[in-house]
C-alpha cells in the first residue's frame, strides 16, 4: 500500500508515522526545516500511546517525483487547499483516495473541481499533535482515530483496506457510511472551541466551570447545530449533548490548533470555521450572532498578529 502525506504536521506526521511503522510505504510531502530534518535525523513521535522514531523517513518536496499512489492523507492548512490541491495530480490516478483531514466542512467541496469527485475522500482527524521542533512531533492525549467515506455512503474496497491498514498500524480507522454528519459533527464542536478558547487565549481547562464561558459555548454550539440542519445535514439529536460532554472531559491542558497558532503569531484558519459558519448562516437564513462576534474580534488576527 503507498500512501502519501501530504502536510507532515501535527496530524499527518502522527497518521503517517504509525501507517508507515504499521507497514505502509509511506511518503512525506513537507518543506523548510521540517523537512530538512525528516530526511537527515528522521521523523519523532512522542506520544502517550508510545514514542516512534520513524527512520529512514522517505520525504520530498516535490509530488511530481512521488508518482501515483494508492492514498493520499490531505493535511494541508485550510488556505492552501487549491494550491496544494492542484501539486497533487501527479500522485492521483484512477483509483486513489484524497481523504481530506482539514478542520472546517469544505475541504473536499473545494478539491473535487481539482481532482474529480471519485478522487476525494472526506475525513474527519481525531489526533491532538502539533510540530514542537523540525522532525520532532508531540502528541496530546491517547486519542487517535481516523474518519472517512464516500461521499454516496457506500462501502468501497478501498475505503475497507485504509481501515484495515489503521488497524494494523494501531490506531482506529472507521469507514462511515455518513461522512458529512461526521464532519459536521466535529465542525459543531471545532469552530465554536476554536474561537472562544482563540478570544480567551487559555486552554480549556482554565475556562471549565466559568458560568459565562460555558454560556459562550453552548450558543455558539447552537448556532452550528441550526447551520448544520439548514444545510440539509443529519446531525443526531444529540450533537450539541455531545459537543458539551468533550468539552467537560478533556484533558484540562486541551487547545485548538487555531488558539495555538493565534498564540504563536501565525496565520490562523477563522474563515474557513466561525467565518465559514456566518457564510452558511446568511445563505440559509440562519443567525449566528455569537460566531459574528467571535469572528468580528478575532478577524485582525487572520493572517497572524497585526504588526
Amino acid at each position: 500500500m503507498r500512501i502519501a502525506v501530504v502536510g507532515a504536521g501535527g496530524v499527518g506526521g502522527g497518521f503517517g508515522a504509525a501507517l508507515a511503522h504499521g507497514g505502509a510505504d509511506v511518503t512525506f510531502i513537507a518543506r523548510g526545516a521540517h523537512l530538512a530534518a525528516m530526511k537527515s535525523q528522521g521523523l519523532r513521535i512522542e506520544s502517550q500511546r508510545g514514542n516512534t522514531h520513524l527512520l529512514p523517513t522517505q520525504a520530498t518536496d516535490d509530488p511530481a517525483t512521488v508518482g501515483p499512489v494508492d492514498y493520499v492523507l490531505f493535511c494541508v492548512k485550510l488556505w492552501d487547499v487549491e494550491t496544494v490541491g492542484a501539486a497533487l495530480k501527479p500522485m492521483v490516478g484512477p483509483a486513489t483516495a484524497v481523504i481530506t483531514l482539514q478542520n472546517g466542512v469544505d475541504a473536499h467541496e473545494r478539491l473535487i473541481p481539482i481532482l474529480g469527485r471519485q478522487a476525494v475522500m472526506p475525513g474527519v482527524a481525531g489526533l491532538s499533535a502539533t510540530i514542537v521542533e523540525p522532525g520532532l512531533i508531540r502528541q496530546t492525549g491517547t486519542a487517535m482515530r481516523m474518519t472517512f467515506g464516500e461521499l454516496d455512503g457506500r462501502s468501497s474496497a478501498r475505503g475497507t483496506a485504509l481501515a484495515e491498514a489503521c488497524s494494523k498500524a494501531g490506531f482506529d480507522g472507521v469507514l462511515s457510511p455518513a461522512i458529512l454528519t461526521d464532519l459536521w459533527l466535529k465542525f459543531l464542536m471545532l469552530a465554536a472551541n476554536s474561537a472562544v478558547m482563540s478570544l480567551a487565549r487559555l486552554p480549556i481547562g482554565k475556562l471549565r466551570g466559568d458560568g459565562d464561558i460555558e454560556a459562550l459555548f453552548l450558543a455558539a454550539y447552537r448556532e452550528v447545530e441550526a447551520v448544520g440542519r439548514a444545510a440539509g445535514i443529519a446531525l443526531p439529536a444529540d450533537a450539541v449533548d455531545r459537543a458539551v460532554a468533550f468539552s467537560r472531559n478533556a484533558p484540562p491542558h486541551h487547545i485548538p490548533s487555531m488558539a495555538t497558532d493565534l498564540l504563536r503569531g501565525n496565520r490562523i484558519e477563522l474563515p474557513w470555521l466561525s467565518g465559514k459558519l456566518v457564510e452558511l448562516g446568511r445563505r440559509h437564513n440562519v443567525p449566528t450572532p455569537t460566531h459574528a462576534l467571535m469572528y468580528a474580534a478575532l478577524k485582525p488576527y487572520i493572517m497572524g498578529t497585526p504588526a
